[in-house]
This record gives structure tokens, C-alpha cells and sequence, in this order.
């Protein structure tokens, strides 16, 4: 079936999989200043620019899971062995195969404002092959990926993520001159909020 031009969207993809060993508890639940757990500002955010969002959470992390469903986002168990950044892209990747490409965000990166979202998926509905946010001469986050790219998506594994695929094609991103630096501020250790 063809859709019509305005119906042709990115997907996003919220990777709300890893252990939080570095903060020392889940970092995802943790709240910000104003009491929003970590992911589920991030998750909001990605919501409001994509309506078609997954994220992809641990299996067994029920918290998470239940916050992120009743934000309105579809959940993916990541079952893969071994876990990690690659297998999660792969995951929700895999879960979405027939969006029109996929906007990726870390679930631990709740400074990205929405107009950061809204341009890499603005630039992939433009034709842009791979798009992200460039900030202080750094790629940032969210990272877009055209439909092009899902058999690689799904084909990661272990904790690699996508940098392979973004250096062998890296005269085809489009960078995104950026001035906030919240498209690189994740958090780590609780001294990163």
C-alpha cells in the first residue's frame, strides 16, 4: 500500500535498556528538579515531535515499562544476548520496519529540547539519508536514520550502537548547526544533573 506524503513519517526510538551501573540506581526513575523521572521527560519529548514512538526497556524492568506505556509510547522488551546499545537499536528498529526511518534517542538525555527532535525528523522527511544535531563541532542527539538504513538498524548487536554505520556514511549525514547543548548532555553519574 502507498501512503500519501503527509502521512509518511520517521518512527522514534527511545533506548530506555541500559543497567544505570555508573549512577549507582536507576537513573531512568531518578527525578529532575521539577520531580520528572529522567525518562519520562525524555520520553515525552520524543512523543510530542514523533506520535509514533517505541522504547526499548529491559526485560523484567516493569517500572519503567508501565511509565513509558501509560505515556503513550509502545513497549519493546529487549531480549537480546548480549544486551547493549546495538541490540536495542535493533530491537525497536525491528519493531517499527515499516516507519518511513527512525529517530533515535537516549532515554538518558532529558536536556534535548523538542525543536532538536522536530529538525532531525524534519530532515529526514526532507530526503536527508541520516541527519543529527551538531553542536561545539560534536554530533549530538537525536540521531536520524532513513528507511534506507533498517536492515543495518536490525542487524546490530552488543553494544556498539550505530557509530559504524554513521562513519562508513558520514558524507551523507546532515549536521545540524545546533547552539543548546543539551543535544550532548546525558547523564551518567547523579553529578550530571
Amino acid at each position: 500500500m502507498i501512503r500519501a506524503a503527509a502521512e509518511r513519517s520517521p518512527a522514534g526510538v527511545l533506548l530506555a535498556a541500559g543497567t544505570s551501573s555508573r549512577f549507582g540506581s536507576d537513573k531512568l526513575l531518578h527525578p529532575l528538579a521539577d520531580g520528572t523521572p529522567i525518562v519520562l521527560r525524555s520520553a515525552r519529548t520524543l512523543l510530542a515531535a514523533l506520535p509514533r514512538s517505541v522504547a526499548v526497556v529491559r526485560d523484567g524492568d516493569g517500572a519503567v515499562a508501565q511509565m513509558l506505556e501509560r505515556a503513550g509510547l509502545e513497549i519493546v522488551e529487549c531480549r537480546a544476548q548480549p544486551p547493549g546499545m546495538g541490540a536495542s537499536i535493533a530491537c525497536g528498529v525491528s519493531a517499527s520496519r515499516d516507519a518511513d526511518g527512525w529517530v533515535i534517542a537516549l532515554a538518558d538525555m532529558p536536556f534535548v529540547k523538542l525543536t532538536a527532535v522536530e529538525a532531525v525528523a524534519s530532515a529526514l522527511r526532507s530526503g536527508a539519508a541520516l541527519a543529527a544535531p551538531w553542536c561545539r563541532g560534536r554530533r549530538g542527539h537525536p540521531v536520524g536514520f532513513a528507511a534506507g538504513f533498517g536492515s543495518a538498524l536490525a542487524g546490530l548487536a552488543g553494544d556498539s550502537g550505530a557509530r559504524s554505520i554513521l562513519e562508513r556514511h558520514a558524507t551523507e549525514v546532515v549536521r545540524l548547526p545546533w547552539e543548546d547543548e543539551g543535544v550532548l548532555r546525558d547523564i551518567d553519574v547523579p553529578a550530571d544533573l
